[in-house]
């Protein structure tokens, strides 16, 4: 058995040194719910009047926004990325659910539309719950590991004799 030099590591692919290269922002439960939300929404518009509304290009498009989101949602909000997506998919469907006829008839238009790409909306909703429970059991690991470092730390320190009180 080779022990690996001490100062070296392996070599980072550059698949991972590109993604570190993306932006990584932290946004709060509401900021990204408005980021996966406007997203959708402007994605549906652009799919809209480029596509006639290809339910297959927004369902396509949904995915990436779902794992973004759930990615760029900040350690403390994690649990919200699940429930965000899917309101943002309804969000987004909005412009390319077809309806006419007023109130009544652009919400059936909404809650077909809905019923139809369920599949889509499934995907996208499994794909930031999977990001977000990774994400929060990295998280608690990482807490775990720090604090049985501080305990290894303080437990390492040799006992110091209780001082008495000077009179």
């Amino acid at each position: 058995m080779d022990a690996k030099p001490e100062g070296r590591s392996r070599p980072v692919p550059p698949a991972v040194l590109a993604l570190r290269r993306l932006p990584n922002p932290r946004l709060t439960g509401i900021g990204a719910g408005l980021f996966a939300a406007a997203s959708m929404f402007l994605l549906a518009c652009l799919d809209q009047l480029a596509l006639d509304g290809s339910s297959t290009v927004f369902g396509v498009l949904f995915l990436p926004v779902s794992a973004l989101t759930a990615l760029w949602v900040r350690p403390a909000d994690l649990v919200t990325a699940p429930i965000i997506v899917p309101i943002a998919f309804a969000v987004g469907v909005i412009p390319i659910s077809g309806g006419t006829g007023g109130f009544g008839g652009q919400t059936m238009a909404l809650v077909t539309a809905l019923a139809v790409h369920a599949g889509w909306l499934y995907g996208g909703t499994l794909i930031a719950g999977l990001i977000a429970t990774v994400r929060k059991v990295r998280l608690m690991r990482q807490r775990q590991r720090q604090r049985r470092m501080l305990l290894a730390a303080q437990t390492a320190r040799p006992a110091q004799p209780p001082r008495r009180p000077q009179r």
